[in-house]
Formats: C-alpha cells, structure tokens, sequence
C-alpha cells in the first residue's frame, strides 16, 4: 500500500517577503517535506543558485542534527520561523528558507548541497529542503493553519493581478 503526501501550502510572503512561497507536503504519518513552492523567488526567471547552506549562525548548524531511536530523539526542534538554510543565487540575492513549522528536525537534504541544481529541476521531489516531525498534537493544525492548493493558486492569482495594476 503506497501512502500519500497531502500538500499544503504555507501563506504566501514568508514573513512579509513576497513571493518566497514555502510548500509542505504532509505525509499520513505527519511526518512533513519542506519544499519551495513553485511560485518561489529562487525558481524563477531562470535563476541560478551559487550557493547552498545549513549554516544558521556561527553556534547552529543544521548540519549537526543527529536523530536517533523510534522517538527521534535529539532532533533540533524548530519553531515555524526557524531558519532551515540560505540560499544565495549567481546574482548574490540570499534568500533565507524557514521551517514553517514547529516541530522536530529529522533530516535536511545534504544532496542540494552537492548539487544546487536539484532545487531548482526537482523543488518537490530530490531538491526538498528538510524534513520535521511535528508534535503529534499540533499535526492535525498545522494543515488547517496552511492554504490548500486551490486557495493558494487564487492568492497567486490575486498577487499576480496586484502586482500589474499601476501604481
């Protein structure tokens, strides 16, 4: 039996950024995928990343996550605005991605780091971002505190329209 992920969409405008749309697909088993949405900054107008990393500050790296045991214990845990990476593009733009919620650290994709590209050809699939475990009583919230697919794709539509009209 295959198990699906249900995607949700974090609000648009990550912390008032516009366009630095996060996704999360969510798992049966709560566990959640934290991707770049496809309407995100670093994946348009062709872009090119130059650099990837994990490196949060000069004390946290989230590299150093270590996990261990059926409880996962030892993750870092993240609150929703946590940083996850920072991604710096050819242009020198830095944008830095965040965990949109809260919950446990399990795994951040080390193979973006190798190959940038993957974030860029395979946002969902190979270049996601990271991996948490939200506690099991906040699961149940956290996808009905994100926009569905549909009403994601009509506040891209509503930015989209805002962002024609003239000033």
């Amino acid at each position: 039996m295959r198990r699906q992920l249900s995607t949700a969409i974090t609000h648009d405008d990550m912390k008032g950024k516009q366009s630095e749309d996060h996704c999360i697909l969510q798992h049966s088993n709560r566990i959640c995928v934290i991707t770049l949405a496809e309407t995100h900054t670093v994946l348009q107008n062709g872009r090119a990343i130059k650099n990837i990393t994990y490196q949060i500050s000069n004390g946290c790296s989230r590299l150093n996550n270590k996990v261990s045991g059926k409880s996962k214990r030892g993750g870092q845990f993240l609150t929703d605005f946590a940083p996850l990476c920072r991604i710096t593009c050819t242009d020198d733009t830095e944008y830095t991605i965040y965990s949109c919620i809260r919950g446990r650290l399990l795994e951040v994709n080390e193979n973006i780091l190798e190959t940038p590209s993957l974030l860029l050809e395979k946002p969902s699939t190979e270049g996601y971002i990271a991996i948490i475990l939200p506690k099991f009583e906040e699961s149940k919230s956290i996808t009905e505190n994100l926009l569905t697919r549909e009403d994601f794709e009509r506040v891209v539509s509503e930015r989209s329209v805002t962002q024609s009209q003239p000033s």
